[in-house]
């Protein structure tokens, strides 16, 4: 009988069947922004360029409906969606009516793919976790190491992508660990692990892709994210991170004081606030990041409540275009004392939440304890109203 990890092989070998069947002039990678989508991307662009497939690359901070319907819209491409797609595989689905070999590669909670040619070979179908087990970089991973197997020296970036899991290395990636011991990709340095060729320590990667990708999204970040993963960080880029650090922190740093003296908005089960422009410039990645920094405010957050985050959402998209309309992100994080109501099933998961209180005008996804929609602005106070009556009704 073949086990999960096999049967995800078995799929896996089906796509790059087609890979290699279907000819392309060029693959077009769909990436997440944070520090997980930049080496998702990375992995992937340069398992495909040692097939000599070539790439290009477009950084989505969500699954925006309109931009989907455009990569779609005509025949004979080859789309991945890495770190991002899972919980949109009906849609994408939809959109491409058998057109497009599309290949998703994530750790998000999954919706079914209905069309032939989706391939969502999300490693949750296969019975591993995404908030524990992997991440989308691990995914894509092994799927590079099934195109070719000599591919294990790009191991490091599925363990600088998988430290987003808060509970460090297990299930998948304590094997993909042992894998990059083994092969000396990564060395044991103290109580971590750092990067032979780099000489840098995988946490450190990812805080600084973290800073690229999501502060640095309307500037170009995701993508110079993605070469620095493959080929390090110069001194002049170590001062573009410091710069976009800098600023992020002098935006938290006036979105706290304020929330400090105004505290946040609350219903029964929910608190909320909303910081408008106060990130001007800045991906909208950055609210997810900044929710889950004042959960553990004890002094501002209450522990027992979701929190909730809001920010406008800048209309370009860079390297696609403009956005037809105008839209805000919220971001849920659940603070940890409510983590083991949501494992036993007393209350709704962050992502379970989102898709119910947006349903029909929102692009949710995420986890169980972290995850996001975008909503177009006139939403706004409809998602709040939505969110508390979805925790209600599932309490009663």
């Amino acid at each position: 009988m073949l086990t999960q990890l096999e049967k995800f092989e078995q799929m896996a070998a089906q796509a790059i069947r087609q890979l290699r069947r279907v000819p392309s002039e060029e693959v077009l990678v769909v990436h997440h922004d944070d520090a997980d989508g930049l080496c998702s991307a990375a992995i992937t662009k340069e398992a495909l360029g040692r097939e000599g497939i070539k790439t290009k690359t477009l950084c989505l901070e969500k699954v925006y409906p309109e931009v989907v319907e455009d990569l779609h819209s005509s025949n004979g491409k080859t789309i991945f969606y890495v770190d991002i797609g899972s919980s949109h595989a009906d849609f994408i689905s939809q959109c491409n009516k058998e057109r497009n070999l599309t290949i998703i590669l994530d750790h998000h909670d999954p919706k079914a793919a209905e069309d032939p040619k989706v391939f969502d070979l999300n490693l949750e179908h296969y019975g591993f976790k995404g908030e524990t087990d992997f991440s989308g970089a691990t995914c894509c991973y092994l799927f590079a190491k099934a195109l070719n197997k000599n591919n294990l020296d790009l191991s490091y970036l599925a363990l600088v992508g998988s430290c987003e899991i808060p509970k460090g290395f297990s299930g998948l990636d304590k094997l993909v660990l042992e894998e990059a011991l083994n092969e000396n990709v990564v060395q044991q340095k103290g109580k971590g692990f750092e990067i032979t060729k780099f000489k840098t320590r995988i946490n450190t990667l990812f805080s600084k892709l973290q800073i690229l990708g999501a502060v640095g999204y309307y500037e170009g970040g995701p993508e110079i994210g993605v070469n620095a993963c493959l080929k390090g960080f110069s001194k002049e880029l170590e001062e573009k991170i410091n710069v976009l650090e800098t600023r992020r922190k002098e935006a938290n740093r006036r979105l706290l004081g304020r929330l400090y003296r105004e505290r946040l908005n609350e219903t029964e089960h929910i608190q909320w606030f909303d910081a408008g422009n106060m990130y001007s410039g800045m991906g909208t990645k950055v609210i997810g990041q900044f929710c889950s920094f004042i959960s553990y405010q004890a002094r501002l957050v209450k522990p027992n409540k979701y929190i909730l985050g809001f920010m406008n959402v800048p209309p370009e998209i860079p390297k696609w275009g403009r956005l037809s309309e105008r839209f805000v992100k919220a971001s849920v994080r659940v603070p940890k004392t409510l983590h083991p109501l949501i494992n036993e099933g007393k209350i709704l998961g962050a992502v379970n939440l989102l898709v119910e209180a947006s349903t029909d005008f929102g692009v949710a996804d995420g986890h169980q304890y972290a995850a996001s929609v975008v909503v177009p602005v006139k939403k706004k106070m409809l998602l709040v109203e939505n969110a508390e009556k979805a925790v209600s009704s599932y309490l009663s």
